[in-house]
């Protein structure tokens, strides 16, 4: 009987010991660790959620910026962390790249993290200058079949999502075009107002200054619908090219092992925040649409995204670094 007994509290006990940290949860300030440098879109986004979910977890949410090495840095520190909640990372294209771009990683994308929401999508573009000879999407897609390898497009930095998206550009469409890779966005704006390159793929919102100001203009957006702070700018699917569809997102993610208890509370927190008036319209006028989602929606986006752009690093025939 006392046996039972025993058996019966050691299994109460294992019950109730998720569910009574989860209720406690947190118990200090809540870090995020983000693979970028600070004032990006992924930055920014993360400190606008960040600021909302400390309202309701009642303790402070820090941003810690880990940029650099493909975000391979800032996955090993969260993937090495203390599962219990209180350190988490931003999770975006760029987490699913590195799986196909590198040969090895000190850590397992899909086994290693407890994906626990989205937080946002944002749309690439693809631009000329202003005065270019291309006109329309339609026009850069004909030239581009009529001249193969004479169209160079542009992307920032080699196995970025820009860069990427731009390599799917070929396969898509079926052409041979030149991808030319700069260091950073200045760059590829520079090379395509002084017309060393003859379009390029971008994130919208480093661009749209350019663009509302009519230096630069956006030929598509490459999402599966226009962009709000692009109304008049048609999709790719619209514009002539239905399978080339890409977009970027961001999420957050827990290491692997953290009670399940506490990944519903941060999710919770999150999608209230997301939710929230203030935070939509923070993140619209960064051209992020705010879009959470429970945490096995955002385990599958992760592998599917894995799969996807491992099969553009592959097709593009990028060699692991």
């Amino acid at each position: 009987m006392k046996f039972k007994q025993l058996l019966g509290a050691l299994v109460a006990t294992a019950l109730f010991t998720p569910m009574a940290f989860a209720q406690n949860f947190p118990t200090k300030a809540v870090r995020i660790v983000v693979p970028f440098g600070a004032g990006g879109v992924a930055d920014v986004t993360a400190r606008v959620v960040a600021q909302k979910m400390a309202e309701s977890l009642g303790q402070a949410v820090v941003i810690e910026n880990k940029p650099g090495a493909g975000g391979i840095v800032a996955g090993d520190t969260v993937a090495k962390a203390e599962p219990d909640g209180h350190t988490l990372l931003l999770m975006s294209n760029g987490t699913a790249v590195s799986e196909g771009l590198f040969k090895a990683l000190p850590f397992k994308t899909l086994q290693d993290f407890a994906p626990v929401s989205t937080l946002g999508y944002f749309d690439l573009a693809v631009v000329t200058a202003a005065n270019s000879r291309l006109k329309t999407f339609g026009e850069l897609l004909a030239f581009a079949r009529a001249n193969p390898g004479k169209l160079n497009l542009g992307s920032i930095n080699v196995g970025s999502t820009q860069h990427l998206t731009a390599e799917m550009f070929k396969s898509a469409a079926g052409v041979d075009v030149q991808i030319v890779p700069f260091n950073g966005t200045p760059a590829v704006v520079t090379a395509l107002r002084g017309g060393q390159i003859d379009a390029a793929v971008e994130i919208v919102a480093p661009v749209l200054t350019q663009i509302q100001s009519k230096a630069l203009r956006a030929l598509a957006v490459t999402s599966d619908k226009r962009a709000a702070v692009l109304p008049d700018v048609p999709t790719t699917k619209e514009a002539g090219l239905p399978g080339y569809v890409a977009r970027s997102w961001n999420g957050l993610a827990a290491p692997a092992k953290t009670p399940a208890p506490v990944i519903a509370r941060l999710n919770q927190v999150i999608v209230a925040a997301l939710n929230s008036p203030d935070v939509k319209k923070k993140l619209q006028d960064l051209n992020v649409d705010a879009q959470p989602s429970t945490p096995q929606e955002a385990s599958a986006l992760l592998a599917s995204e894995v799969k996807r752009w491992g099969d553009v690093i592959k097709t593009a025939k990028i060699a692991p670094q």
